[in-house]
Parts: structure tokens; C-alpha cells; sequence
């Protein structure tokens, strides 16, 4: 009888000890698996902090480098707007500062040479164009073709009140 009592303590200890083995293997499995997941979303994690760092940062320098572009542009057409009233006062211009009258678009000034001394030579339309290139725009294309085209008149429009 205690031989059997042994045998039966000895077979429940062994059974036991294998399902705290299986046990022991599961735990240390899910644990794992619970870790690793974890480190996955923590990776996530300061991965996407990263990002939304780094484009924070890229848009405040985009945004700053837009406005200074921004700036420069709108200085460059100032100047030119400036450049464009004074032409008529340059001493390389050609005609008489009082024979010319502003317009600004699409044409910047028309000339009526000769007009100030009481002659008219004849009328010129310029544009003043500052910077490298002087491209004229489809508008001025438009215009220029058509002066040289001779489609330009004169009328006289009565008011009849």
C-alpha cells in the first residue's frame, strides 16, 4: 500500500511537473509574443512621432522658403512698377518726358514725340521690360501685332447729354 502510495505520488509528481513544463513553454510563449507585439507598436510609434517631426520641420522650412520667395517676388515687381513710371525721366530715354503718358497695361506708356513742342512727329507705343529675358505677355503680342499690322485709328466720340 505505501509502495503504490509512493508509485501514485511519484506518476503525480511527473504529471505535474510535465504540465508545469507546457505551462511554463506557454507563458514564456505568449509573453513573447505580448513583448514583441508591444515593441511593434512602440516602434510604430516613435516611427510615426518621427515622421510627423520631420515633416513639421520640412513644411516650417518650405513655408519659410515660399514666403521669402514670396518677398523677393513681390519686391521685383514693385521695383518694376517703380522702373516703369520713372522710364520717361532716364537719361537714355529717347523722348521728351512730357510727350509721354502712362498706361500701364497693355501697353506701359504711349509717346506723342514732338507734341510738347507743338509738332507731331509721330506716336510710339512702349513696353518696359526690366530683367534678363523682357518676354511680353500673349496680351502685348496681341497689341504689338496689331500696330504693326497699321490697325490703329483715331475717333471721336461726342457726348450728347
Amino acid at each position: 500500500m505505501i509502495s503504490t502510495l509512493i508509485l501514485f505520488l511519484a506518476l503525480l509528481i511527473v504529471y505535474l511537473l510535465i504540465k508545469y513544463i507546457k505551462l511554463k513553454g506557454r507563458v514564456e510563449s505568449r509573453a513573447r509574443d505580448l513583448y514583441e507585439a508591444w515593441q511593434s507598436r512602440e516602434m510604430e510609434r516613435q516611427v510615426s512621432e518621427k515622421a510627423d517631426t520631420l515633416f513639421r520641420t520640412w513644411k516650417l522650412d518650405e513655408e519659410k522658403k515660399i514666403r521669402q520667395d514670396a518677398v523677393k517676388k513681390s519686391e521685383a515687381v514693385i521695383r518694376g512698377k517703380v522702373t516703369e513710371h520713372l522710364i520717361p525721366y532716364f537719361p537714355d530715354f529717347e523722348y521728351n518726358p512730357k510727350d509721354a503718358r502712362f498706361l500701364g497695361t497693355p501697353v506701359d506708356f504711349i509717346i506723342f514725340d514732338g507734341l510738347s513742342e507743338g509738332e507731331m512727329n509721330k506716336v510710339v507705343f512702349v513696353e518696359v521690360k526690366s530683367g534678363k529675358t523682357g518676354t511680353l505677355s500673349s496680351r502685348e503680342k496681341l497689341v504689338r501685332e496689331c500696330i504693326n499690322r497699321g490697325k490703329v485709328s483715331y475717333e471721336i466720340i461726342h457726348n450728347r447729354e
